[in-house]
């Protein structure tokens, strides 16, 4: 069976084998549901969410968190760490600033100095979290933008709600991120096409994703052109500037599928030697689609065979 819709502005897919007592009906509501909940923690759009709620208190204020938005946060920092700051979740300022996030799109670029004073704003350095009463406090001026985590984490979720309702073999996609569990009833995997750029050189990849999670960040859905060159949604944190054009694609199959949609991003920013040798690392399976070939990483390589 398929279910489909549209949520965070974007949409959804689920494609699953239902025990008898688990209609459509139940299984939109539990899919929805889990949907509403990621809105009403994380969204930068809704604004009685939890996210923007502590991107307008006041400085000094410790906001105290939804347990889901606290652990997103948590693996945010902890990856921001990881990579050198290069995905950040307080880098709404620049998104906003670029034209990418809430206040709409833009139709120049913005001056150095409007880009030095969003910049300012930014750093998951001050972002302090406290576990014990799972609280954030607002140092005043950090706004939070977790769009490259969220749909990653609304998959996961998405999978947990599918299961606990006994729907243990589905295909669960939302704005571009998967993950599969189980089988279908011919006894074969899920396989999917890895994402590719359009005009993309090198072949089709497929991947069976049974236990798996795939993310992919594309800098050519969401971009605009000024004065003879492309910029990107893609915003490299340290810098303050949309990442070039190096990159048009980076894939990542992960465990957790928040986990590859945050390491797709940062992979994106990091660029094809800084990332592939992060990716070499942490033993990452990941692939860079280039805009003259594809680079698989040794994890990825050694899962085709």
């Amino acid at each position: 069976m398929a279910l489909a819709g549209r949520t965070m502005g974007t949409t959804w897919q689920v494609r699953f084998v239902a025990p008898r007592d688990a209609g459509p009906g139940v299984v939109r509501a539990a899919i929805e549901a889990v949907f509403d909940r990621v809105i009403a923690e994380a969204s930068g759009w809704e604004p009685d969410s939890a996210l923007c709620r502590f991107n307008r208190a006041a400085a000094g204020t410790v906001e105290m968190l939804p347990a889901g938005l606290f652990g997103v946060l948590q693996h945010a920092v902890a990856l921001a760490r990881a990579t050198g700051g290069a995905c950040d979740p307080t880098v709404a300022p620049l998104v906003d600033l670029w034209g990418f996030g809430p206040p709409g799109p833009r139709h120049d670029r913005p001056t150095d100095a409007a880009i030095a004073a969003a910049h300012a704003h930014v750093g998951w350095e001050r972002l302090l979290l406290d576990p014990e009463r799972r609280a954030a406090l607002q140092p005043g001026g950090l706004a939070l933008d977790l769009s490259g985590i969220a749909k990653g984490w609304a998959v996961d979720l998405a999978s947990v709600a599918l299961t606990d309702i006994g729907i243990r073999s589905h295909l669960v996609e939302v704005g571009g991120e998967l993950r599969g569990e189980g089988v279908k009833p011919d006894g074969q995997p899920w396989w999917v096409a890895l994402e590719q750029p359009p005009g993309a050189a090198g072949p089709e990849t497929l991947v069976a994703l049974h236990g798996l999670s795939v993310a992919t960040s594309g800098n050519y859905r969401r971009c605009f052109d000024r004065d003879g060159r492309r910029f990107a949604h893609t915003i490299d944190p340290r810098t303050g500037w949309p990442v070039a054009d190096a990159v048009p694609a980076v894939t990542v199959l992960h465990a957790s599928c928040m986990a590859a949609d945050a390491l797709a991003t940062a992979l994106t920013v990091m660029g094809p030697d800084a990332g592939m040798d992060h990716a070499r690392r942490h033993d990452l399976a990941v692939l860079f689609v280039l805009p003259h070939g594809q680079r698989a990483s040794p994890a990825l390589a050694a899962m085709a065979g």
